[in-house]
């Protein structure tokens, strides 16, 4: 990573990163609230502590020297022998305590998602940048300055993403286009190539560049419908995650596309996105990263892994089922596995990340 690209980074991290992890917390700090849980701290940042700010209703409000959120730290979190502390409330309450974090996270998306389709947006549409020699692209007689209008029947509207999707989902099979040319529609059919047989790293499957032509007209969403898209793009980034483990397997993608970053790799991907709003003046890039961040964290937080809040609430969900929970010291035991495990894949992540950072547009 060039110096330049470190900088962006980590102003990146503070701008998006800090803030969605902070939200995160305060969530669970709400819930723990409403739920007459006692709190002992709130604390902006990580340890360790830098001062102490305030103390009110038995809470200590620290200010911590790690800029990486914030943290709560409720009384009795593993005891349930401490009164009005996490382990001794009732299961509804610490399922409440334990999902409001993710649920602050999805609350936050859906309100920048909404805020961003919201805006006044330039009517654009797909173009061809440039086509690999040799591609299938190539094979099927795609042209520079081509307008990609259709994929297999459905409308492109200027989005990238619903190209590349029904792409990557027809590796290897027919893909049916409907290009403007020099105002005649033409239809083309091509072979998208299966991940493996090609170099990822420098050109799509189809082997074309695309760009973004803007018409010169400006549309804009009502509340309602923007509100409507939110949900949808929340959900297809979900889905899209929980699909991609199986599209790997199948060769729809490549394994290097669905590598696991960091918080390296999503600082350095924060990075790219603030760096773009503000060379271009416009703030879109960043609300959108943000958006598709606190998403990325509340789903991977509400996982059933151990350590995680998921596998916190796996433990109530066991309990309510069984009848009497589990004996303190053993679930104690399964999320320090947990963590020290986490820990362990987070230090290769970061590893990795350092050595063969992700490949991004700057």
């Amino acid at each position: 990573m060039s110096a330049p690209g470190f900088i962006w980074s980590i102003i990146g991290f503070i701008l998006i990163l800090t803030p969605v992890i902070l939200i995160h917390e305060i969530g669970h700090f709400i819930a723990a609230r409403l739920s007459k849980i006692k709190v002992d701290e709130f604390g902006l940042g990580f340890p360790p502590r830098a001062v102490t700010l305030f103390e009110r209703n038995g809470t200590k409000y620290s200010l911590n020297w790690i800029p990486l959120g914030g943290f709560v730290r409720p009384a009795g979190e593993d005891d349930p022998n401490i009164p009005g502390g996490l382990a001794s409330a009732s299961k509804s309450a610490r399922f409440f305590v334990l999902v409001a974090g993710s649920l602050a996270n999805l609350i936050l998306a859906l309100a920048l998602f909404t805020v961003l389709f919201s805006l006044p947006q330039p009517i654009t549409q797909v173009g061809i940048a440039d086509v690999v020699p040799g591609s299938p692209a190539a094979a099927a007689n795609l042209q520079i300055d081509d307008v990609l209008v259709e994929v297999n029947g459905q409308p492109i509207d200027g989005d990238f993403r619903i190209l590349s999707s029904e792409i990557s989902a027809n590796a290897g099979s027919e893909v049916t286009l409907l290009v403007n040319r020099n105002g005649r529609l033409e239809t083309i059919t091509a072979i998208p190539r299966v991940p493996g047989t090609y170099d990822s790293s420098k050109e799509g499957a189809l082997g074309i560049s695309m760009t973004s032509l803007e018409t010169g007209e400006v549309t804009q969403m009502g509340p309602v419908r923007a509100f409507g898209m939110s949900a949808y793009t929340i959900y297809d980034i979900v889905y899209s995650t929980l699909t991609l483990p199986v599209k790997v397997l199948q060769n729809q993608v490549a394994a290097s596309e669905a590598r696991v970053v960091s918080v390296v790799g999503i600082s350095q991907m924060a990075g790219v996105a603030t760096r773009s709003s503000v060379e271009n003046q416009r703030v879109q890039d960043i609300i959108w990263m943000t958006a598709v961040i606190s998403v990325a964290l509340g789903f991977t937080n509400l996982l059933p892994i151990p350590a995680l809040d998921g596998g916190r609430i796996l433990f109530v969900i066991i309990e309510a089922i069984r009848g009497r929970r589990l004996e303190p010291e053993r679930e104690g035991m399964v999320h320090a596995i947990g963590m020290a495990l986490l820990l362990g894949l987070m230090v290769m992540l970061i590893i990795k990340d350092i050595i063969d950072p992700i490949v991004l547009p700057s």
